[in-house]
């Protein structure tokens, strides 16, 4: 069941996107760092009404941001479609025990529907470019590879960005 995320939710969360970092590192990825995704930016994903949960008996396997509100990072992409009625995609996670199992695609296919159900024109989002499976991902689902922005206190490798329109 995907359901809003709660405050109280907030350690849990934490305890999962921490597990994917701890999984990407081992793969060489360093996507994510000790200082984020924080619990600061899931406060204000949860003020904003915008961070959804994945439950499974009611443990938290996954979430995903859902938010209309353009990053400073975007606002020089090149985008397929004009701004305005967009969804961006943020700090999507799947507790790393449960991966595999398609919980990924399960939650972007509600982003993507809500997005549609809002008569949003798409959804963007980025992804690390050290990734290759994260963009194989989204390259499956339809997404267009656009460019690249960054993130220095991440990383100095690029993110790529990626828009799908609805």
């Amino acid at each position: 069941m995907i359901a809003p995320a709660k405050i109280s939710q907030i350690p849990e969360i934490l305890t999962m996107t921490n597990a994917c970092r701890i999984a990407m590192e081992e793969k060489g990825i360093y996507q994510w760092t000790t200082e984020y995704p924080s619990k600061k930016a899931f406060e204000k994903d949860i003020e904003r009404n915008e961070l959804y949960v994945l439950l499974e008996e009611d443990a938290i396997i996954g979430c995903i941001v859902l938010s209309q509100v353009m990053d400073d990072e975007y606002k020089n992409v090149a985008w397929l479609t004009e701004n305005g009625n967009n969804y961006y995609v943020h700090r999507l996670a799947v507790y790393p025990k449960y991966q595999g199992r398609g919980l990924a695609q399960q939650l972007m296919d509600f982003g993507e529907n809500f997005a549609r159900k809002n008569n949003a024109l798409s959804v963007r989002l980025d992804t690390f470019s050290q990734n290759k499976r994260n963009q194989k991902f989204y390259e499956q689902r339809g997404y267009v590879k656009l460019e690249d922005i960054f993130f220095p206190k991440q990383s100095a490798h690029p993110f790529h960005c990626y828009e799908l329109v609805l």
